[in-house]
């Protein structure tokens, strides 16, 4: 068993004996000495040389209750013991260079000293300077002045205390609550991501990179970080958000750092910018990928330094803001095209967090749809529903592999609000669930081929085989990978890729099919799995 050493202030009221009956009074050091079921190798009296005599008697009135317990002085110039900075220091300078030792056992005695020794302390303490556990004492009850009271041992894992874990817990699920909006998800993936970012959230105000698809949710959630922030009064700033796609030019500098008087033709007064409004807050920069390259080494100095230059101006801005930016983009290929510069993505990667897009999701098409449906009803004042068959059909839509949703939670909301809009007597029927499900066909049927086709060819081949396939390849196999991208296996895909022709052929093996096509380029399913993510 180690050795208990004991690290203590001398009480210089509490510890002080009055005449005969010294031993009839409660003496925290002493009496913390006296207890049989703790056995003190070692006290550090951490005392002051005015206080000489008391040191003395005190060291002597151990010696004769604990015989086995060492005492050893610390003389500590404090000059004014209610002084904050001194006492910290002294005691900070005391924990820097004491010889603890992992064959020893180290309790901090709280009861004695000021109460601002015993806040420092604990400080130190809690921060693991001093690597101990706090030892709080207390006197015997009335009628037992001769026990040595009693004391308590404090373990500050505090999630060891029942009420307080449930307490803990039940914050922490009200927290993970209000980032999902309030919706029951069952996605087990997106529910661990949620998690991991509540704690990023709470526990630090680093930059954060949300990555995912356009419509996924960014945005709100972003709002939604900054407003569980303020709610447990990490923040006070504001929420400001911009979408860098609508940034270019001088407009891009002076909406985001702002501008002098004068700094450019029609700079008719000044402004103070995006950045200097989310001081103590938040700003989020959407689209990330799409602010040119001056402005983001600027940004990059405001990350770091929280310092910056507005545009005309010969005196620097400041502003403390937490950076959470945007992307739909793979930002690594756009260092390698030398469009986004790979200091900043380095900045701002430390906490990257992708989110899955709705097809990804689809055991989570149903509790959105009722967030939805709520919200539609708060809008409007008014509350729609759908038959019992209705909602069969348009789940049965809504989770289809073949469905694919490029547009995301954008998409399954405006499908909601117009099927609400129409429904008549606020009931939605299968007329109008048909309807709205021909409606997004066509639409998607009439789409422009997505513009990411390119990224997932480089990541699933790399760039030089990619940038080697003739132009046709290029387009078909980039579609095919995009479906392969939100299909949860190989099967999934190949419905979603051969939904039509299958119904011409007596015999159906759509996975053998996509699997045959895949060799052609020299992949797999499995290798599609780990660099398509």
């Amino acid at each position: 068993m180690r050795p208990t050493v004991v690290i203590g202030f001398l009480g210089t009221t509490l510890d002080r004996a009055r005449g005969a009956s010294r031993w009839e009074q409660w003496r925290p050091t002493v009496d913390l000495c006296r207890h049989d079921d703790l056995q003190v190798g070692r006290l550090e009296l951490l005392t002051q040389r005015r206080f000489s005599k008391l040191t003395q008697q005190v060291s002597e009135d151990i010696r004769s209750v604990s015989p086995e317990t060492e005492v050893r002085t610390h003389d500590l110039e404090l000059g004014d013991p209610w002084d904050f900075e001194a006492v910290y220091g002294a005691l900070h300078e005391f924990a820097r260079t004491y010889p603890f030792s992992d064959a020893e056992d180290y309790l901090v005695h709280m009861t004695t000293g000021t109460h601002v020794a015993q806040i420092c302390l604990f400080l130190l303490t809690e921060t693991r300077h001093l690597p101990a556990r706090p030892l709080q004492t207390s006197p015997p009850r009335r009628g037992h002045s001769a026990a040595p009271g009693t004391y308590t041992v404090i373990d500050l894992d505090l999630s060891k205390y029942d009420r307080l874990a449930a307490r803990f817990q039940k914050e922490h699920e009200e927290g993970l609550s209000f980032l999902k909006s309030g919706i029951a998800t069952r996605n087990a993936a997106f529910n661990s991501l949620i998690e991991r970012i509540e704690r990023v959230a709470i526990a630090s105000d680093a930059p954060i990179l949300l990555m995912g698809p356009t419509g996924a949710g960014k945005s709100q959630l972003a709002q939604r970080i900054h407003a569980l922030k303020a709610q447990r009064r990490a923040l006070a700033g504001r929420f400001v958000e911009v979408n860098c796609a609508t940034l270019r030019g001088d407009a891009a500098m002076s909406a985001l750092f702002g501008h002098v008087k004068g700094a450019f033709t029609g700079a008719m007064q000044d402004r103070p910018g995006l950045l200097r409004a989310a001081n103590g807050g938040v700003l989020f920069l959407d689209e990330i990928g799409e602010l040119g390259l001056d402005e983001q080494a600027m940004l990059l100095r405001a990350v770091e330094e929280k310092r910056f230059l507005p545009l005309g101006s010969e005196r620097e801005a400041e502003s403390k803001f937490q950076l959470i930016a945007g992307t739909n983009r793979d930002l690594r290929v756009a260092v390698r095209e030398r469009r986004f510069r790979e200091d900043l993505l380095a900045r701002i990667d430390l906490w990257t967090f992708t989110l899955p897009g709705l097809s990804a999701r689809r055991e989570d098409v149903e509790p959105n749809l009722e967030y939805e449906l709520e919200r539609w009803a708060e809008r409007s004042g008014t509350r729609v529903g759908f038959n019992k068959e209705a909602r069969e059909r348009f789940l049965r839509f809504a989770t289809d592999p073949a469905t694919p949703w490029p547009g995301n939670f954008r998409d399954f909301n405006a499908a909601v609000v117009r099927m609400a809009t129409l429904a008549a007597g606020g009931r939605i029927g299968v007329a109008l669930v048909d309807e709205e499900m021909a409606r997004l066909r066509d639409a998607w049927r009439r789409a422009p081929a997505s513009d990411g086709h390119d990224e997932l060819l480089e990541r699933a081949l790399g760039a030089r085989e990619a940038a080697q396939l003739d132009r046709f390849d290029a387009i078909q196999l980039g579609g095919v990978l995009a479906i392969c991208a939100r299909s949860r296996s190989l099967s999934d895909a190949g419905r979603a890729l051969f939904g039509v022709s299958r119904e011409r052929r007596s015999v159906t093996n759509d996975a053998d099919r996509l699997r045959k096509y895949l060799t052609r380029f020299g992949l797999s399913w499995a290798e599609l799995e780990q660099r398509l993510g």
